[in-house]
């Protein structure tokens, strides 16, 4: 028989794996959101520049 407080600690091991890559997930799209978002911003400005 295994102890509780052991399988507590893989438990929470494993939990924390899994918040990790979650986290990493919502930074990657987060970042790609920024960087679209930046693009569009600089071809606007890019735009204006050129029409003048």
């Amino acid at each position: 028989m295994s102890d509780p407080e052991q399988d507590n600690r893989k438990r929470d091991l494993k939990i924390a794996k899994n918040e990790a890559a979650r986290e990493i997930k919502s930074d990657v799209r987060l970042s790609t959101w920024a960087i679209g978002v930046a693009i569009v911003v600089g071809l606007l400005v890019l735009a204006l520049f050129l029409k003048r």
